[in-house]
């Protein structure tokens, strides 16, 4: 009973919201459907920006690794990185993109480490280790599986396959190791990305309440644990702040950020 009570305690917490100190900054790994039914070649757009404003696009070096990892095995997809761009209500910046063959049923953990961005105005570099899984017919494989990665989110619900309504619970591991208290910003993909065109939509998908709902802030309990209700349908990011090994670079702050990607899904009502 005691155990049950401390649980449900620390998923509240978890669960309260936050305003960001400053506008959050995602590595997007986006492609439009994370649970499909066929494979396939799928394209994954990687702009550096601002998903629930459709802010400022930032240029950022060449990813320094990039690879999918399916069913224990690791295949490398750096050298299929193509450069782009990408336009938001802010500016038009560039980007990355890569094309991928998902072959055979499962999932498909595709991996990005991203170059470290100086943010000039917070005077720290920014480097976000990015996983999206992509799910293929429903068969689970790979999907909690922790890579040892030096900022990683080891989702325990699977992100592919979570209710609008419902929730999403993941770890905040550090090589394999989970990080106590870990702050996590959380932000919903509100301008749909126009994959043709390399571009957010115009139209937002929700009207936020307040500035305080653009950017999310909650913490992990003791153990590295989190829990987010996740209250519409679509893609959503979390960034866990800082988790990584490395904290310097160039005699500057470096921040290490582990950042998964999640996809919800409306119940619609049979007709």
């Amino acid at each position: 009973m005691f155990k049950n009570i401390l649980s449900f305690v620390a998923i509240s917490l978890a669960s309260s919201l936050f305003a960001s100190a400053a506008q959050a900054h995602f590595q997007m790994v986006y492609t439009p459907d994370l649970l499909r039914e066929r494979g396939g070649l799928i394209n994954l757009k990687l702009p550096f920006t601002h998903p629930a404003d459709s802010g400022y696009v930032m240029a950022v070096e060449p990813p320094e690794q990039f690879y999918v990892v399916k069913k224990g095995k690791k295949t490398d997809l750096l050298a299929n990185i193509k450069t782009s761009t990408w336009t938001s209500a802010a500016n038009t910046g560039d980007a990355y993109e890569v094309d991928a063959t998902l072959r055979g049923l499962g999932d498909h953990v595709f991996v990005m480490q991203m170059a470290p961005y100086f943010e000039e105005a917070e005077n720290v570099y920014i480097q976000q280790i990015v996983k999206t899984i992509v799910n293929v017919g429903t068969l689970p494989t790979d999907w909690n599986e922790t890579l040892g990665l030096t900022a990683e989110i080891v989702p325990l619900t699977k992100p592919y396959g979570i209710l609008a309504g419902g929730t999403f619970t993941g770890v905040v591991k550090s090589n394999g190791q989970p990080v106590p208290f870990a702050e996590i910003e959380v932000e919903y993909v509100n301008y749909d990305p126009d994959m043709k065109n390399n571009r957010f939509s115009d139209t937002a998908n929700a009207n936020l309440p307040s500035d305080l709902f653009i950017t999310m802030t909650i913490y992990a309990d003791a153990n590295g644990t989190f829990t987010f209700g996740i209250p519409k349908a679509g893609q959503w990011g979390f960034a866990a702040l800082g988790v990584g090994e490395k904290t310097e670079l160039n005699g500057k702050e470096l921040s290490q950020d582990a950042v998964i990607w999640v996809q919800a899904h409306d119940l619609n009502a049979v007709k």
